[in-house]
């Protein structure tokens, strides 16, 4: 007996084991969680795909926060913080609020610059997401063609909700940026600035959990820029904890980065490998549930549940998936089927259809003919002979008790309608 090819332990980890008696269509994704961990375990290397493709396009922006870095520590190691001011020759002016003007200074410049990283991003973003879509709905996909099809669908509706998410946290950056400029000066209301720089933080939670939602409602639907905006806004203040919770399973890979150099790394090689993948898994899933649960299941014709295979109730045996499947079969048999309700012979090598040479004449053709001819009462021959197999009569005696149940009930509502009709005649004369 042949043996299985033997697997490592990783691969025992995520795929399970071959003969695992628990495996069965019963215990595929039930719910939303389940689902998650189905996708992440059985399509890691098409995560890590999906990511890398992604990456490449976020390039651009990453290298613009790279030199922004690196253009702030050069000035903070020019600008004499750290000196004697006052002593000494030249004059050095007043240092109060230059490291604050320095990020002020700084923040505006890359940040107008980072525009472009923006759309290039956007550019991938709109390929990952239409990938990581069809994962949730568990569908087959193909990374290479189903991320640059992304691309055609998605590329618009993305880059003017990137854009838009960009020039919203590029003013409320500024906006934090200048509000602590003024504290460290001393000038202005102090009370005011503390509070514009909460509301600007406010503001930029709330417009980061409306890209969100721009981003899978884009995914999702057709729907123009300002719909867009409206179901976005919409969703995030209608769902506003759930928000807060799922944007804190997405942002754990980042969260992790707080905790020294060690994690850093790792972070570093998480980002790299499935951090964006695994982000926008999170959310998809989470967004597909809000979908399913008030737009979906409002109107006629919605898709529920997308790769969910629901049981019928606890303890319940069987999927939602099996009884469609049941359902399905059950509809195709209730059908006549003209292949099952007659004998067709066998393909045998006895009879052949004459073939024809290069160069043929009317004899030719005529032998032709006859070979099909020949052919074809055979085959009328086989059907008269085996006609009244058991097998045969059994399948179409069901179909013809069902026709004459029908037929009768037929006559039976004709003959009602008929006899309410002479009532009616009756009591009008």
């Amino acid at each position: 007996m042949a043996q299985g090819e033997r697997k490592g332990f990783i691969a025992r980890m995520l795929e399970g084991k071959e003969r695992d008696e628990q495996y069965a269509r019963s215990t595929l994704p039930s719910n939303r969680w389940s689902l998650f961990w189905d996708i992440f375990k059985g399509r890691f290397s098409k995560l890590v795909i999906v990511n890398l493709l992604m990456l490449v396009f976020c390039i651009p922006l990453i290298a613009i926060y790279i030199f922004r870095y690196v253009y702030l520590t050069v000035q903070g190691a020019m600008m004499p913080f750290s000196g004697w001011v006052g002593i000494g020759y030249p004059a050095t002016p007043s240092l109060i609020g230059l490291p604050q003007q320095i990020t002020l200074s700084t923040n505006v410049m890359f940040g107008g610059l980072s525009v472009i990283g923006v759309i290039i991003a956007a550019v991938g973003i709109s390929g990952g997401i239409y990938v990581i879509r069809n994962m949730v709905w568990t569908e087959g996909i193909f990374v290479a063609n189903d991320f640059w099809r992304g691309i055609k669908i998605n590329f618009w509706i993305v880059v003017k909700s990137a854009v838009f998410y960009w020039l919203f946290l590029y003013l409320f950056t500024v906006s934090i940026d200048w509000a602590n400029m003024m504290l460290a000066v001393g000038e202005g209301n102090s009370v005011l600035m503390n509070i514009s720089i909460v509301i600007s933080y406010i503001a930029i939670a709330i417009v980061t959990m409306m890209f969100l939602w721009m981003l899978s409602m884009g995914g999702n639907y057709n729907l123009k820029f300002f719909p867009l905006l409206k179901n976005s806004f919409l969703m995030t203040f209608g769902l506003i904890f759930q928000n807060i919770f799922f944007i804190f399973l997405m942002a754990i890979p980042l969260i992790l980065f707080l905790f020294g150099s060690f994690f850093q790394m790792l972070v570093a090689i998480i980002m790299i490998l499935f951090g964006l993948s695994y982000m926008l898994l999170v959310w998809f899933n989470y967004s597909q549930w809000a979908f399913d649960k008030f737009f979906e299941s409002k109107r006629e014709g919605g898709k529920v549940n997308r790769g969910i295979y629901a049981k019928v109730g606890k303890g319940g045996s069987q999927s939602k998936a099996v009884q469609e499947y049941e359902a399905n079969l059950e509809a195709a048999l209730s059908v006549k089927s003209e292949l099952s309700s007659r004998p067709i012979k066998p393909i045998t090598d006895e009879l052949k259809v004459y073939e024809l040479p290069e160069s043929f004449s009317r004899d030719d053709l005529k032998k032709l003919r006859e070979s099909k001819e020949i052919i074809v009462e055979d085959s009328q021959k086989y059907a008269e002979e085996h006609q009244n197999d058991e097998k045969y009569v059994t399948y179409n005696a069901q179909f013809e008790k069902k026709e004459e149940e029908e037929e009768t009930d037929k006559k039976g509502k004709k003959n009602g309608k008929k006899e309410k009709t002479d009532k009616t005649e009756k009591g009008e004369n």
